[in-house]
């Protein structure tokens, strides 16, 4: 089949076949490249989409993008059940099967010493929101809204509001900060992530934490666990976990070149 190579992600050699009717990027389904102790899980995809300048414009057409992205993700997701993958970044496209194997030979050492690292743990995601405003804690600074009578009324009441605002926060802030160190305390290894922008996320409130944990798989269930009791002690704010993933976070390759 004539194309680009699509990788999606470098594994061990796995027993398990994947389902027979998962398909990728472009509606073709994943195969194995073997090169040595690896292999590279690839798919065929056209050169009008997936060359450089083809694709330059693509990745700025958010309907595309987020179709790729979820065709991508389908594929991790499906290597995830059967193995640990190593799975590297979006659109990272090669000329041919030989450049995948040149890939995989220059970065052999390091694409299997991080796979020993990664083998049988997953990624689990936590996020913090708290939905903090000055109205919100000004509502719960007064009881009434009542017209302040004074100039010196008016300001003390602004006062109480930005008060009420700041505890808010920091108890937010505080409450992240103790929910990270207990989890990093089980955790094998965590990363924490630059707050998600509400507008690209379209997540209500403003988020506080957004950190990554790896966790061995036959430990998960304990991790979730751990997360729910906490959510318990936060009155006011969303713990919000998602995973298993692929070990995104903890690959070193998010900004893989081809």
């Amino acid at each position: 089949m004539s194309g680009l190579r699509y990788v999606y992600a470098v594994c061990r050699p796995f027993g398990t076949t994947l389902p027979a009717q998962l398909t990728g990027v472009a509606g073709v389904p994943p195969k194995q490249l073997v090169h040595h102790g690896l292999v590279a899980v690839v798919g065929h995809v056209p050169e009008e989409d997936f060359a450089e300048e083809p694709l330059r414009a693509h990745l700025e057409d958010l309907d595309w993008l987020t179709a790729t992205a979820r065709a991508h993700q389908n594929v991790i997701d499906a290597l995830t059940v059967v193995t640990s993958p190593l799975p590297l970044r979006l659109a990272t496209v090669f000329r041919d099967d030989s450049g995948v194997r040149t890939m995989m030979e220059q970065r052999e050492e390091l694409f299997l010493r991080t796979l020993d690292r990664l083998e049988g743990r997953v990624e689990w995601g936590v996020k913090v929101y708290a939905d903090i405003t000055e109205s919100s804690a000004a509502q719960e600074a007064r009881p009434t809204d009542v017209k302040a009578a004074t100039g010196r009324d008016y300001l003390r009441q602004r006062r109480s509001r930005r008060r009420a605002h700041e505890e808010k926060w920091e108890h937010a802030e505080e409450f992240a900060r103790r929910l990270h160190e207990t989890l990093s305390g089980y955790a094998e290894d965590t990363r924490i992530h630059a707050p998600q922008n509400a507008a690209l996320s379209r997540a209500s409130g403003r988020n506080v934490l957004n950190a990554a944990y790896l966790v061995p798989r036959s430990e998960s269930e304990e991790f979730v666990e751990l997360v729910d009791r906490h959510k318990d002690d936060a009155p006011g704010l969303r713990v919000e976990l998602t995973g298993p993933w692929a070990a995104y976070s903890f690959s070193g390759f998010g900004e893989e070149d081809s």
